[in-house]
């Protein structure tokens, strides 16, 4: 290996390498970079801490000292219309225009592949009327803290906090509250949860685009939101109207997950595409977005939610835990480099009622 200092051929050299393995532009990982020509630190902007040991090794293989290079995610807080929430630097809407299309799955799933891109994470269940994350985390009879009988202690699953109307009502009530009243529940367990300090509050939005939808996105401090599909017409037709919704109150959309995108055999690999062909593709062409991710529909991703072990901390190895770790390596791209977005330099206070 050799001893030489970095100069700016070598670091030309680096940056390409990394631009590569991250899908980035040279000129995006420079920006990250600084240092002279003995050590080099570079500070990513968004979650990829999965990446990390791909660079070194490609770095090492060019004869390069890896050694000499730091590498790590900083994630900034962007501004939003409303006041942020002191602790939370970002906070994401997981939306579909439709139930049945695996959204809340897919919110479980990506807040732990977030976390295991390095990023510090919590979510939070705001599908009022049927509240399944409890049942995901493998925690569905637990229940809040609280010291001041004012404020909730998040429940922790694995390092992911989290915080539900699930946990708060026995599981075999109803529901049964209508619009007003159900935004100002979801208000107050957003705002008196002591959230920890997180890079990411994953929202789990309840399906459609009603009035409890409009509220949560014109009254609590979303940074951006993406929306989750199958790839038939029925089903796009309604993501369509998601995006508009979240268009209209000026909300970015960072992108789309495909959901079920095909079935594919374990015995012989064929590929059966039972609900379409691309359709999220098509409709991430159409209004200009990214396509995060095409999420097969697999047993395994049912029977971990089933059973409450979340597949990227049980199977972190396994194919589908890969897709879902690229997905949230996107959203935190897209997020970092939005260009409507812009980073918050201050932290505005907010009471919490």
């Amino acid at each position: 290996m050799s001893n030489t200092l970095f100069n700016q051929q070598q670091k030309q050299q680096i940056f390409q390498l990394i631009g590569q393995i991250l899908t980035i532009s040279e000129q995006q990982v420079a920006a990250c970079c600084e240092g002279n020509s003995e050590e080099l630190t570079i500070r990513f902007p968004f979650a990829c801490t999965k990446e990390f040991a791909v660079i070194v090794s490609a770095i090492d293989e060019l004869g390069m000292d890896s050694t000499r290079i730091k590498l790590s995610c900083e994630i900034a807080p962007k501004k939003t219309k409303l006041n942020r929430i002191p602790s939370i630097k970002n906070i994401i809407a997981v939306a579909s225009g439709k139930g049945g299309v695996g959204k809340s799955t897919t919110a479980v799933n990506m807040a732990f592949a977030l976390q295991s891109q390095g990023a510090k994470v919590g979510i939070l269940d705001a599908d009022i009327y049927g509240p399944s994350v409890p049942i995901m985390l493998g925690n569905p009879d637990a229940r809040p803290q609280s010291e001041d009988n004012k404020h909730m202690i998040p429940l922790n699953c694995q390092g992911i906090v989290a915080n539900s109307v699930g946990y708060l009502i026995p599981s075999d009530d109803a529901t049964v509250w209508r619009g007003p009243m159900a935004s100002k529940a979801l208000q107050q367990i957003i705002n008196e949860t002591l959230w920890p300090d997180l890079d990411y509050l994953i929202v789990d939005m309840p399906p459609g685009t009603g009035d409890i939808q409009l509220t949560m996105a014109q009254q609590v401090p979303l940074t951006a939101a993406i929306v989750v599909t199958t790839p038939q017409d029925i089903a796009l037709a309604d993501a369509k109207k998601g995006i508009a919704m979240f268009n209209k109150v000026n909300i970015p959309v960072l992108g789309i997950i495909e959901n079920m995108s095909y079935y594919q055999c374990r015995k012989c690999g064929h590929k059966e595409f039972v609900f379409a062909t691309d359709g999220g593709q098509k409709l991430a062409t159409e209004q200009s977005l990214a396509l995060l991710a095409q999420l097969p529909l697999d047993i395994q991703i049912r029977e971990h939610a089933d059973e409450g072990r979340p597949l990227i901390t049980a199977e972190p190895d396994s194919t589908l835990s890969v897709v879902y770790l690229q997905a949230a390596m996107n959203l935190s791209k897209q997020l970092a480099y939005n260009q409507t977005l812009k980073n918050d330099e201050s932290i505005p206070i907010v009471e919490k009622h």
